[in-house]
């Protein structure tokens, strides 16, 4: 297993897919998992801020998130919300829905079952190293200039805004880094990679480099898995 943490903006998402497809392994956005949730309660007309609220909503949703690399999907309730948990909305929602403990807890739990199934997977998000799984034998935390992370994350959402995303950014890193639960933050025995000066295919090449040093799978391509666990 390989644990991909880091604040948005980092680069975590292409770089988590391309290398588990590389490794020939499964692929977890836990993020889309909490969008998802937050997409659930905000479509049940629910305050985010209203903890016990959101909690009671989002026990009576069904996420299911789809782990091959080359097709991720993401469905709540049995409808295809890809696209959806990417809206302003979802965005500005995620923060107060993931902060809520008991939701964590659900999600979390959930997630270890997806990583427990994988013969090796891949997994993105702010507290894979820390909490879902503190036992992965490669953490990487991901980290890049403010600037950077804004400027990446208005190109991605197609926003002219660079002010209004930075400011965006860091408001969701405040809150993600003050949380009671699960708090972002690096693990102790993580790699940090700063990615402000680096292309996708140069971090993908530094993950390849700590995967092959850490003795974890390693597949060429139209081969199948040599050795090891992801």
């Amino acid at each position: 297993m390989v644990a991909l943490d880091g604040p948005s903006g980092t680069g975590k998402s292409t770089v988590a897919r391309r290398l588990a497809a590389d490794l020939g392994a499964r692929y977890l956005d836990t993020g889309a998992m909490y969008r998802a949730a937050a997409l659930g309660v905000l479509r049940a007309g629910v305050d985010p801020a209203d903890a016990g609220a959101v909690l009671a909503t989002v026990e009576g949703l069904d996420i299911h998130i789809g782990t091959d690399p080359g097709a991720p999907t993401v469905t709540l309730d049995g409808a295809d919300v890809a696209r959806a948990i990417r809206d302003a909305p979802v965005t500005s929602a995620v923060s107060p829905v993931s902060a809520v403990t008991e939701v964590r807890a659900l999600l979390v739990a959930q997630q270890r079952r997806i990583i427990d199934d994988a013969a090796g997977i891949v997994v993105e998000g702010r507290d894979i190293g820390t909490v879902v799984a503190p036992d992965a034998p490669l953490k990487v935390f991901l980290t890049a200039s403010p600037a950077q992370r804004a400027q990446r994350r208005a190109i991605q959402d197609g926003v002219q805004d660079l002010a209004g995303v930075r400011r965006s950014v860091e408001r969701r890193d405040r809150l993600d880094s003050t949380r009671t639960a699960s708090p972002l933050r690096p693990a102790a025995d993580a790699v940090e990679l700063d990615t402000t000066e680096l292309d996708a295919t140069e971090v993908l090449a530094a993950l390849h480099e700590l995967v092959a040093q850490r003795g974890l799978l390693v597949v060429a391509p139209g081969m199948s898995a040599q050795r090891g666990r992801p």
